[in-house]
């Protein structure tokens, strides 16, 4: 799924009024039926709950005034506000006004003392303001925010929080904090940065029939995994194949201590699909990985307890390698060696990314189209501090064009970069993913990917979105707070069979 600016979704509103054709009114009237359907059936709000709508002025408040509607008929209590933060009015603010106006009493809000207490059991709806706002809110609508901040109330956002700027860093201090957002057609950018979180909070996608040729011809740099799309990735195996079909993978990782890391990598790699399997480990870690992953073949390194040497690499369709790891100078010696000597795309996560980061003359070895998997913090040792998600998907952008690699960085909407400029944001997983051993499964079933012979981009899409559907089917029979890494592992068939059956 395409994700647009905010300028090229007005663009393709008006697109869609003219060659549909339809009146903008009625594209309202489609949109705010869309919300309805999502707010009684996926958000599920009791009809004795009161509903407060706040409305601003300009369409996001039309669309306010046309949600009111709609659920009045539906039986709902419903009380609305209009914030007249300004005397300016759209041309369908004033219809859905006045269609409003004749089964409901509709309040103006001009001053403090206009603005109603928000009780905890209320529902807010939030339409004060949409994509089109380009500036500080002040003034009254700030008093109004702020009034609903305070409240204890569900708050329910149209299309995108008040205050909150779809495609750039926010410029008010104040922006309204939502339970849900219901957004028309696709995400906005601004929902899917990770410091947005408590401006967006659940986030629903309606579709509201906006027209498609506009979406195939519109150009962009960022997309939204879904699930069609990662069906058009997936590839069934075919009936007439071996284990040699499907790739040997070879994984390098633990050291004294931390040998779980790499079990956790051989389990993934090997669940996800991989036809073989060598691991590489320190002498430390050979009896228990031979005894807890019976089904991989295990290298013994010399040392004992960390990774200085590599094994020979001829054979191997991918390498994985950083998992549980260290940061020894005998290992940074053995890293830089593999990189000097293999030239096929790697997976690399946890400490090599760290000794990537303390020694950069090494990123120039790094085979092309590799893909590295940090979290936000050793992607900042990576690269360098950003001050905002907007600085930081710029870094991530000139990184990746820099060194001619993938990056997965991770979070709750995991953001994959690709070098020639792309940005996929993922659409499955949970907070109970935010576990020790989470980025350990995920590095194992990427190099199983990779290895089986998607392409890097493909293997990375498709690897981060079974990891968070295995994620959330865990999560489902454990609960968030329950989840452990190990729980993602056993339900990457149940995701296959997700995605198979879709």
């Amino acid at each position: 799924m395409k994700i647009l600016l905010a300028t090229q979704i007005r663009e393709l509103d008006q697109y869609t009024i003219t060659h549909e054709p339809i009146a903008s009114i009625d594209l309202m009237e489609r949109a705010s039926n869309a919300f309805v359907t999502c707010f009684i059936e996926e958000i599920q709000i009791d009809t004795k709950r009161l509903i407060k709508v706040f409305c601003g002025t300009g369409n996001n408040g039309g669309d306010g005034l046309a949600i009111a509607r709609l659920l009045s008929n539906q039986g709902y209590e419903v009380e609305v506000f209009v914030v007249r933060y300004t005397d300016k009015t759209s041309k369908d603010f004033d219809v859905n006004y006045e269609r409003l106006a004749r089964i409901a009493q509709i309040n103006d809000v001009r001053q403090d003392t206009d603005i109603p207490s928000i009780e905890e059991e209320d529902c807010v709806i939030d339409a004060l303001f949409g994509t089109g706002l380009s500036r500080e809110i002040t003034g009254i609508a700030k008093e109004v925010v702020q009034q609903i901040n305070e409240s204890k109330a569900m708050v329910v956002a149209v299309d995108i929080a008040s205050g909150l700027q779809a495609d750039q860093a926010t410029l008010s201090p104040i922006v309204v904090k939502p339970n849900s957002t219901v957004s028309f057609q696709m995400p906005k950018l601004a929902h899917l940065q990770p410091n947005n979180a408590l401006f967006t909070g659940k986030l629903y996608l309606v579709e509201i029939g906006l027209h498609t040729s506009f979406l195939e011809k519109a150009t962009t740099t960022y997309f939204y995994t879904t699930i069609e799309d990662i069906k058009r990735i997936y590839q069934p195996r075919k009936q007439h194949t071996h284990k040699g079909t499907f790739g040997h993978a070879l994984l390098i990782g633990g050291s004294y201590g931390k040998v779980g890391a790499v079990i956790l990598n051989a389990q993934a790699c090997l669940r996800v699909g991989v036809g073989l399997l060598t691991v590489h480990v320190p002498q430390c870690a050979y009896t228990i990985l031979q005894s807890t992953v019976i089904e991989a073949m295990v290298h013994v390194d010399r040392h004992e307890k960390v990774f200085s040497e590599i094994p020979s690499v001829n054979g191997y369709k991918t390498i994985g390698v950083g998992s549980g790891l260290g940061t020894h100078e005998k290992s940074l010696e053995a890293l830089e060696a593999l990189l000097t000597v293999y030239r096929s795309p790697l997976v690399i996560d946890a400490d090599a990314l760290n000794l990537l980061a303390r020694h950069p003359y090494l990123m120039d070895k790094v085979p092309p189209y590799s893909i590295l998997t940090p979290h936000p913090k050793e992607f900042e040792r990576l690269v360098q501090t950003s001050s905002d998600d907007w600085e930081r998907f710029h870094l991530l952008r000139a990184f990746c064009k820099s060194y001619q690699v993938i990056v997965v960085l991770k979070g709750h909407h995991t953001a994959i970069a690709h070098p020639e400029g792309q940005i996929y944001f993922n659409t499955t997983g949970n907070a109970g993913m935010a576990t020790a051993g989470s980025g350990d499964v995920l590095t194992g079933m990427l190099t199983g990917l990779l290895a089986q012979g998607y392409a890097p981009l493909e293997a990375s899409r498709l690897g981060v979105y079974l990891h968070g559907l295995a994620g959330d089917i865990a999560a489902h029979s454990y609960g968030e707070e329950a989840l452990i890494a190990s729980d993602i592992i056993q339900n990457v068939g149940s995701a296959y069979k997700r995605i198979q059956s879709f």
